[in-house]
């Protein structure tokens, strides 16, 4: 049955209109002439996939928001890409095979089968860099600062930075001796940060009442970067690998501040995101008046095992059209110009005249629009600023 109204979208599904689409592009094209900058080679995965290599190492909430269909040449499960990122590690693992670290970028629309409860869009696009090949704190500094570069030349004001680090959480639990159903229950308590549920819920685990407290702290232990010396108190009876996770936290911390002192930076220990896909630092990046995070990233080591190589791996991404949608710097730029060329008969002598003119200012990177014959609406309908007109034998730009 035919909708009533045809040119209705389905819900969190949007189409971007000229003016819209030019600023999108424009920003898309300088932020991929970055990543070229930092040595991201730029890679191109495709819009629909076998479904388990879409959902490799990513946890039952991405399984949720893959579009899923039946392929008609192999029977087999396919997906639309709801992450990019297990396409990319693919790239790396199956098709690069390189032992030195990879770098490389990519962007392109991934689609949900819901919307988040704060952005309601369906149809994200997906920008982000990738790191693969290197284990240590440095990789991880480097596409935070990525990051970083890349929401300033979105013209992004005040952004702040949020860090924390799934291991510790993690490592917690092992200590603890919790089975996967009580790691989940205190998962999603923390994440609701639901205090005295997790008082109830801790009282009910019968372990060592000394990571039962320590457990309970998390929670507590965010704020500035003042909260890694307060965890290191809270937590100084937790095993070594909490112990290793909160020393890289704090040199990442660190590095951070040294080279970007004016940053403002907060940590915040139970912040799970994304805790069933990385294995160790977790980041976001804020900026004031919007409810949710521009851009986040992590460590997820060991994601290419699936495609046949094991390898630390770290990146970040974010979203083009919310980045175009707060890019100040296009938005307060002059237009570009639009130059309104007349129609001639082939048969006029000024014809050929015409046509090298218009082809030389296009050359030129110029934006040309031509008359056709019969058209409603002149120079001023389309939105020109100029109208090239002809003065004694020469084509000349003249300004609306």
């Amino acid at each position: 049955m035919q909708q009533k109204n045809p040119w209705l979208l389905p819900d969190g599904i949007e189409e971007l209109l000229p003016e819209a689409s030019q600023q999108l592009e424009s920003l898309r094209s300088r932020l991929l002439d970055l990543f070229a900058c930092w040595g991201y080679a730029l890679v191109i995965p495709p819009f629909i996939d076998y479904l388990d290599s879409l959902l490799t190492g990513s946890g039952h909430d991405l399984a949720l928001q893959t579009f899923t269909l039946t392929d008609q040449i192999s029977g087999k499960l396919l997906g639309v890409r709801a992450d990019m990122t297990p396409q990319v590690a693919r790239i790396d693992a199956h098709n690069l095979k390189a032992d030195s670290p990879n770098r490389l970028c990519y962007v392109g629309t991934i689609l949900h089968t819901r919307g988040d409860a704060l952005e309601k869009t369906r149809s994200p696009m997906q920008i982000g860099a990738e790191l693969y090949g290197h284990a240590g704190q440095e990789s991880d500094v480097e596409v935070i600062r990525l990051m970083l570069e890349m929401l300033a030349i979105t013209g992004l004001l005040n952004v702040h930075l949020d860090l924390g680090h799934v291991g510790i959480y993690r490592a917690l639990c092992k200590q603890a001796g919790l089975d996967k159903n009580q790691e989940s229950q205190l998962f999603d308590v923390l994440q609701r940060k639901a205090r005295p549920e997790l008082a109830e819920l801790m009282a009910s685990f019968a372990i060592d009442e000394t990571v039962k407290a320590m457990l309970l702290k998390l929670p507590e232990l965010n704020g500035g970067l003042e909260t890694l010396a307060k965890a290191k108190a809270a937590l100084s009876n937790a095993n070594a690998e909490v112990q290793q996770a909160l020393a890289d936290l704090s040199a990442i911390a660190e590095q951070l501040t040294r080279r970007y002192p004016n940053l403002p930076i907060s940590c915040d220990l139970a912040e799970l995101r994304g805790y069933h896909y990385h294995t160790g630092i977790v980041f976001a990046a804020f900026v004031p008046g919007i409810g949710r995070e521009i851009a986040r990233g992590g460590r997820y080591d060991n994601i290419g095992e699936v495609f046949g190589r094991a390898r630390p791996a770290t990146g970040f991404s974010a979203d083009l059209k919310v980045l175009s949608m707060l890019n100040r710097q296009q938005q307060t730029g002059e237009p570009k110009a639009l130059i309104f060329a007349p129609c001639l008969e082939t048969s006029d002598v000024n014809f050929n005249a015409l046509e090298e003119a218009i082809r030389a200012l296009r050359a030129q990177g110029q934006a040309v629009v031509q008359q056709l014959p019969g058209q409603t609406g002149g120079a001023n309908e389309l939105g020109c600023t100029a109208v090239l007109a002809n003065d004694h034998q020469n084509w000349v730009i003249k300004p609306l």
